[in-house]
């Protein structure tokens, strides 16, 4: 109820209006007492200004017009001490009419029209409609119109923040698959290599093997040669594993990636909104670089399941010309003091060991911040 009167508050201060002027015309009525015709006449009045007000467009000339055949009624025949109604019934025809600043001003000066109020009582009151009516209108809406295109702004940020968040999830999601289709279509690849270079040959070796099985008693000096002819086949099967191993194995950066993507997705089914984020290029980031960027993500998106009590985690990859700036953020507590565990000692240890240097925030959540070199 009080949320609906501060919504319409003039509309409530223009029936009060409304009220005290009909009440002090008939006080001021140059005829003795207030018949019931007066009554009538007023009520009807007030009834008219009431009813407009429910009324949109064109609908509202017929009660405007009943309006001022009953205010010349009663200023004719009842006095003059209705003059305030016809003002206030001006002020409502300009407000509907879209009168500028100047119209009410206008219609302001009309207050020295003689009247048997007195000219600085009737022009105080006047001066006090126009500037109830030039503030309503023309500062209080501007306001509410402004804060009204401030909210539409503020929903179409959202809405744009919102279709980015679900653009940057979809995206992650779309990495996490093609580095998983990566992966086993390298793995796929290495198992037909292995299979078309390695399977013929390892088959080979063993029937050799059954035949100096069969041998090694009738002729061991023909044994002893196809046997050392095995070895040396066996001995050119592992360079070749190796050769194969070494060009077909997946890159460290789809692996580290996709386990990054992997645990995204583990965070997300904990209820916990985890953001992945890289600039610059990932490729370039050495093996043991990326390895010591998995462990302490790892480490720190646990510390920040267990402890923080957080709804988001922030891990951010960037790498520059020659450093590689790694962070990991939540949104949760946070800690003045903390002491090193065996978790952050070990952060702090892989982070030494290849030169880089680690540092926390913990004002605003919990952040850890790695610089390493590139």
């Amino acid at each position: 109820m009080t949320k609906r009167i501060e919504e319409n508050y003039f509309l409530v201060i223009r029936i009060v209006f409304l009220f005290v002027f009909t009440i002090f015309g008939i006080i001021n009525s140059d005829m003795a007492g207030a018949s019931f015709g007066i009554l009538l006449l007023n009520m009807s009045f007030v009834t008219s200004m009431v009813i407009k007000e429910l009324l949109n467009g064109k609908w509202k000339l017929i009660p405007y017009g009943f309006a001022i055949v009953l205010f010349c009624i009663l200023i004719s025949f009842v006095g003059k001490g209705y003059i305030l109604l016809g003002f206030l019934l001006v002020f409502d025809i300009l407000s509907d009419a879209g009168a500028g600043i100047w119209g009410y001003v206008l219609a302001a000066v009309g207050g020295i029209v003689p009247s048997p109020i007195g000219q600085v009582v009737q022009l105080t009151i006047v001066a006090l409609l126009a500037i109830c009516y030039i503030q309503h209108y023309f500062v209080v809406l501007s306001y509410k119109k402004q804060m009204q295109e401030d909210t539409i702004i503020e929903q179409n940020l959202k809405r744009d923040i919102y279709k980015k968040d679900a653009e940057n999830k979809a995206e992650m999601r779309r990495n996490m698959l093609l580095a998983e289709n990566r992966l086993l279509e390298e793995r796929s690849k290495l198992s037909q290599t292995l299979h078309d270079k390695l399977g013929h040959s390892i088959n080979g070796s063993i029937y050799q093997l059954e035949a100096i099985k069969v041998l090694m008693e009738k002729d061991p000096e023909k044994s002893r040669v196809m046997l050392q002819g095995v070895i040396d086949q066996m001995r050119t099967g592992m360079d070749e594993i190796r050769a194969i191993l070494r060009k077909e194995r997946p890159e460290k950066k789809d692996i580290s990636m996709l386990q990054l993507y992997r645990l995204t997705e583990e965070c997300r089914e904990k209820g916990i909104e985890m953001n992945l984020s890289t600039s610059g290029d990932t490729a370039q980031i050495p093996e043991n670089i990326w390895e010591v960027i998995l462990d302490n993500t790892f480490e720190a998106v646990t510390n920040s399941m267990k402890y923080a009590q957080c709804t988001r985690i922030d891990v951010n990859i960037v790498v520059m010309n020659k450093m590689i700036r790694c962070s990991i953020s939540d949104n949760g507590l946070g800690c003045k003091d903390f002491t090193d565990g065996m978790g952050i000692s070990g952060m702090r240890s892989r982070v030494r060991n290849i030169g880089g240097t680690l540092s926390f925030e913990t004002e605003k959540g919990f952040a850890v911040n790695m610089l390493l070199p590139l």
